[in-house]
């Protein structure tokens, strides 16, 4: 019979430790994490008075470090071409290096999206050039083609929306239970590029739009306005009354993965410093006073969704 062979001193004072370790240390629960940090940067119609270069630095000199494009947009002071598919080699070459030297990510771009899978195969082959991780369209027609090329290039899409207009009924998407409808029995990398903005516009309280559409936020175009109901000016985040803390609250309970593009429409020429404040806003919103919506608003102006 073999004996086990006898601890020495420092043995068991190690074995106490950890001991002592694994009883007291406290285990780090979910609430102790930190809180994920957001990615936000702008879309580039926010400086569409300047090239797209112009637009990349001006993210950068605002705190931002995302980008989403929009086609068209001029490339450079010396060079005309306008932002899409059209871009050669050299071009997206250039325009990486551009986004590296300043530390921005090229992370989507707002596009019509063919329904015609050749055409739509090029965008998409495009956008898996220049590294894009996401599309935003109003392309309801092509919707069958987006999935095909969802899951052969990996790159999510989401569906934006403009604000509901009078005398167009057949657009819908201004409405969050109609993009839930279409997005809903669709691949998971299809959902929804809300903006706060064009909800507020069309009188749908953008909190409720977010919860609806949890786990389908694709990304998020962010703005704060005074008033739910009508269009008006977009707002410095706090300023406004579109709960914009709320609405950051929200995106945490959901572990949104996605980016929060500023798209600041007034003040087209000088608006880099409240385009810092709003992304200030989103890293630290319990340090800014907000704005309430007004009392008796409803909870959601949305009609119930059709078609």
């Amino acid at each position: 019979m073999t004996l086990a062979p006898t601890q020495t001193p420092l043995q068991r004072v190690a074995a106490c430790l950890l001991l002592f370790l694994a009883l007291f240390l406290p285990v780090p629960s979910s609430a102790q994490q930190p809180e994920p940090v957001f990615r936000a940067g702008c879309q580039t119609y926010t400086f569409n008075r300047y090239t797209v270069y112009e637009a990349v630095e001006k993210t950068a000199e605002a705190g931002g470090t995302v980008v989403e494009f929009y086609p068209g947009q001029r490339l450079s002071a010396a060079d005309p071409k306008g932002f899409g598919p059209g871009l050669g080699d050299d071009q997206l070459t250039a325009l990486r290096e551009h986004l590296k030297k300043h530390g921005v990510t090229a992370a989507s771009c707002y596009t019509g999206i063919p329904k015609d899978e050749a055409q739509a195969r090029r965008l998409f082959e495009f956008a898996k050039r220049l590294g894009l991780e996401s599309l935003t369209t109003e392309s309801v027609d092509a919707i069958g083609t987006i999935e095909k090329m969802v899951k052969e290039f990996d790159i999510r899409v989401g569906f934006h929306e403009h604000m509901r207009t009078p005398g167009k009924e057949d657009y819908k998407l201004w409405d969050p239970r109609f993009v839930l409808d279409l997005v809903k029995d669709r691949d998971p990398r299809i959902g929804a590029c809300g903006d706060t903005g064009h909800w507020a516009s069309s009188g749908v309280v953008p909190l409720d739009a977010i919860k609806l559409l949890a786990g389908r936020m694709i990304s998020l175009h962010l703005k704060d306005r005074t008033e739910i109901g009508r269009p008006t000016t977009d707002q410095i985040f706090g300023k406004g009354v579109l709960n914009i803390a709320g609405i950051l609250q929200e995106l945490r309970l959901q572990k949104f993965g996605g980016c929060i593009f500023i798209e600041y429409e007034t003040n087209w020429t000088s608006s880099v410093p409240d385009v810092r404040q709003c992304l200030d806003f989103i890293r630290n919103p319990a340090s800014a006073t907000e704005g309430t919506i007004p009392a008796g608003a409803p909870a959601s102006a949305a009609p119930k969704a059709s078609g």
